[in-house]
């Protein structure tokens, strides 16, 4: 049940393997959904954790200036939510808060990030029996090419699908919180780097960041269809925008026929037997 890891004073103690879930207000029903199956799929108990931007804040982990027409100011979010630091769009309110996972685990063992646009399938222990080893690289991450946004111009509230190296690596992450390469990243990078050093890991050399099969970072609309996927990944949006999810929203239809169709009716089918 517990992984046993050592602290910052080189003591070993035992830990629950945490999940860390990417919050946006907007995307409530998609987290619960996320969550739902991380409860229905795990084979243990697991630490599930979302990352609330507006309690960051208030803890002083999370300072990155103003941004347009951010939530976290007063305003509704919006569809051109740009960053102060590289005047670049982004589109969720964890964009950049995703990379403060290694401190809220205290440099401890091994903790696995995710966007909320996403389901399991399977078992998501799984990820951390197979892949959680201290000598493991700083990251593992599936390795997507997906550099073009997969021919979408527009995805969630209308955000601009916006094209960049290392696209969806961030997505899903498993953090070895105690590698040394982490020293080289703070609480303040998070806060003032511009977003594409977050998202391509600069602060960590090449041969420190792992691969990960492509089955827990499926992604609808571009990965092959003849893998079995353990966590789906939604980019072209989502089935809580299209009319059967009855949240008000008909802008939303699966990419492909065939299995991006099962997995958005799975999703749905998830989402009505909640709790």
């Amino acid at each position: 049940m517990y992984r046993e890891c050592s602290n910052q004073h080189g003591k070993k103690v035992d830990r629950l393997d945490t999940i860390y879930i990417g919050y946006d207000p907007r995307e409530h029903l998609a987290v619960e959904v996320l969550t739902d199956s991380i409860k229905r799929h795990a084979s243990r108990p697991l630490n599930i954790v979302t990352l609330n931007q507006k309690a960051l804040r208030r803890s002083g982990l999370y300072r990155r200036g103003p941004h347009i027409n951010s939530t976290c100011w007063g305003s509704e979010p919006s569809s051109d939510m740009i960053d102060e630091f590289d005047g670049r769009p982004f589109s969720t309110e964890f964009s950049f808060s995703r990379f403060l996972v290694p401190f809220l685990n205290q440099y401890e063992g091994f903790a696995l990030f995710m966007d909320c646009d996403m389901y399991f399938r399977s078992d998501p222990c799984e990820v951390f029996d197979q892949y959680a080893d201290e000598d493991r690289p700083a990251l593992s991450c599936v390795q997507h090419e997906y550099e073009g946004g997969g021919g979408i111009q527009r995805k969630l509230y209308g955000c601009p699908q916006t094209s960049y190296s290392r696209k969806n690596w961030s997505s899903v992450m498993l953090w070895n919180c105690s590698h040394e390469a982490h020293q080289n990243l703070t609480v303040d990078d998070v806060s003032t780097k511009p977003g594409n050093w977050l998202h391509n890991f600069r602060w960590i050399e090449d041969k420190d960041i792992g691969k990960l099969p492509e089955k827990w970072n499926w992604l609808d609309g571009h990965s092959d269809e003849s893998i079995e996927p353990a966590n789906v990944h939604f980019t072209t949006g989502g089935p809580w925008f299209s009319k059967e999810a009855g949240l008000g929203y008909d802008c939303w239809k699966p990419h492909r026929p065939g299995k991006d169709e099962l997995y958005a009716k799975e999703w749905l089918e998830l989402s009505q037997n909640l709790g």
